[in-house]
């Protein structure tokens, strides 16, 4: 039963590869409707806009509501502290991602600063390895395969039920994330969940005023968010721009100052 979510989204992601492997690019004969295909790369968008809306409407009456609440009891130094340790334990994973992109001189800085901050730090509680000059650094299985492959180019755009903006490769990067998260086997189902909650509650909290910003400069939000997640996971692949948890990037947004 523990290992039935991550065998549907695995069923989910084949599904979405074979409905979008049947949308085809226009002619040759038609230029103006190519380059509008490559730069949306959106073949799905009905089906998008549909889960974009369902999505929303989870936001509104859900997650910005549990955010909010959590800005509001939860004072910020305790904030901080979250965020580092929830960070802290992604950074196992990112150094195995960063050994298979054949980056070792950055897979042994994470490792430096997992043993400082998860020492010294108190389990990652208190960020110590920044100043000692091991920055933050997050890697996830999409970004992977974009250095294998040699393109950012994540194939069509997806969104995803709850999870939001995603595109072909991160969606199976996604799946393959579930599976090489070493905490899910060391303190089980429950805890991941339980993890899982904490960390959609305080990256949504940090994106309330980019998110707001957004959607208060767009005439269509669904397109800004679309646009904004493809060059934030171009930034991510080359390694641009502040490092930040991707657990949960799923607004594809740069989010609020480096914990401290």
């Amino acid at each position: 039963m523990s290992h039935s979510l991550p065998l549907r989204f695995v069923g989910l992601v084949g599904v979405a590869a074979l409905v979008a492997g049947c949308t085809l690019p226009p002619p040759a004969s038609d230029p103006e409707a190519r380059a509008e295909y490559f730069e949306t790369n959106d073949p799905l968008e009905p089906t998008n806009r549909v889960i974009h809306a369902a999505n929303q409407a989870v936001d509104t009456m859900l997650l910005r509501p549990a955010a909010e609440a959590y800005r509001i009891f939860v004072p910020p130094p305790l904030r901080t502290g979250i965020g580092n340790f929830l960070d802290n334990l992604l950074l196992p994973r990112t150094v195995v991602y960063d050994l298979v992109q054949g980056n070792p001189q950055k897979a042994g800085s994470g490792a430096i600063r997992f043993v400082i901050n998860s020492t010294i730090g108190l389990l990652g509680v208190a960020d110590f390895a920044t100043d000692m000059g091991y920055p933050a650094q997050f890697e996830d299985m999409g970004q992977t395969i974009a250095v294998w492959a040699g393109t950012t180019h994540g194939g069509p755009y997806i969104v995803l039920p709850l999870l939001g903006p995603s595109n072909l490769r991160d969606t199976f990067g996604r799946a393959i994330d579930l599976f090489t998260d070493p905490w899910m086997y060391v303190l089980g189902p429950e805890a991941r969940l339980a993890r899982t909650a904490v960390q959609l509650i305080d990256t949504r909290e940090q994106l309330i005023e980019p998110l707001d910003a957004l959607k208060a400069s767009s005439l269509d939000y669904y397109a800004a968010l679309r646009s904004a997640y493809g060059q934030q996971r171009a930034r991510d692949i080359r390694n641009e721009g502040s490092a930040q948890r991707r657990f949960f990037n799923w607004e594809g947004l740069e989010r609020g100052g480096a914990r401290r």
